[in-house]
């Protein structure tokens, strides 16, 4: 019997219209665009706009551009599986009200949080399923509104992430394309560098702790930058091993857009060149979950059947980890 391996067969995406500049933030902020810059490589960002907008429209979008490009039924999805940081609301998942507004009826859903890693997550938790044989249809978005829970008075913070999102459609294949294999990691200890302080069940919130700002991003920054520079590219460098590959192997680095700096310790840790990389962080910073699957987007033109991928993130938690996949599709046929 031939194995079932769980192949991406469409792309979806979306950022929202509204441009924030490195310019705009230096009126709300002590901050300049050199600085920013020169630290992140961000020149801007998008921003959700809107009373009541929130991760589930950013996704509502992107899955309707995979779906009208694949042009397949919202009916025939089994399952969504959304990574997100920023849900809608603390309960129902955001799958469930994503499901609910893009007319997938038959599918069930859930939510997974791991940070920036968690569209890693759930991809991988998203290819058992079809690998199982259970189901031929699986939706895994990675989207997230981080200008939700951000403090534009925090310069540290509030000049690296933006809103967006996006999708893969996984479908079972046995020509040997796919997600052939994952590594991730998880390390608690990490909590204390980089979480949000008030809101869950350790500290609910109070009148004090919204007073206090505690329901925004909090980042210790250079702890967490060194952290990230050696395990992204240490879990980048242990995927090629584990499936002998060698960089000319190698297609594209899909990195998450957390900092160009740790972006190219990464891939210079696999010994590629900055041209097999994905990188758009100076348009849209770090959307969290969204960055990986928003990548995947924007290059899919540019992608080719049998082209091996690396995708490598890291997360607050701590968590990392890489997927190496074999690409299913010529991009230029969507």
């Amino acid at each position: 019997m031939q194995k079932i391996h769980a192949a991406i067969t469409a792309v979806g995406g979306y950022v929202p219209d509204y441009v924030m500049t490195n310019a705009e933030l230096e009126t709300i902020v002590d901050t300049t665009d050199e600085w920013i810059t020169t630290r992140t490589g961000i020149k801007e960002r998008r921003i959700l706009k809107g009373e009541g907008k929130g991760s589930s429209d950013i996704a509502v979008e992107a899955v309707k551009n995979l779906l009208q490009k694949k042009g397949i039924d919202p009916l025939e999805i089994d399952l969504v599986i959304c990574a997100t940081t920023t849900p809608d609301f603390q309960f129902p998942a955001t799958s469930n009200v994503i499901c609910d507004k893009a007319g997938m009826k038959n599918a069930f859903g859930y939510d997974i949080n791991a940070a920036c890693s968690g569209f890693l997550f759930a991809l991988t938790t998203g290819t058992q399923f079809i690998e199982s044989g259970r189901h031929k249809k699986v939706l895994v978005i990675g989207v997230d509104k981080m200008s939700s829970i951000l403090n534009y008075e925090d310069r540290a913070t509030c000049i690296i992430f933006g809103d967006g999102g996006g999708c893969v459609l996984l479908e079972p294949d046995t020509e040997g394309y796919g997600i052939i294999d994952s590594v991730l990691k998880t390390d608690g200890a990490g909590r204390a560098h980089l979480h949000q302080k008030a809101g869950g069940s350790v500290k609910p919130a109070t009148v004090e702790t919204v007073m206090a700002k505690e329901h925004f991003v909090y980042q210790e920054g250079q702890t967490v930058f060194k952290f990230a520079v050696k395990n992204m590219a240490d879990v980048a460098a242990e995927i090629m091993e584990r499936n002998h590959l060698k960089a000319d192997d190698i297609a594209w680095l899909v990195p998450h857009q957390a900092n160009k700096r740790i972006i190219a310790a990464t891939y210079e840790r696999m010994g590629l060149p900055e041209e097999k990389v994905m990188i758009n962080i100076e348009r849209f910073g770090n959307t969290t979950n969204g960055t990986l699957p928003l990548c995947l987007w924007e290059w899919e033109s540019k992608l080719r059947k049998g082209d091996n991928i690396v995708l490598a993130a890291f997360g607050g938690g701590f968590t990392w980890g890489a997927t190496y996949i074999r690409w299913a599709y010529d991009g230029n046929n969507q």
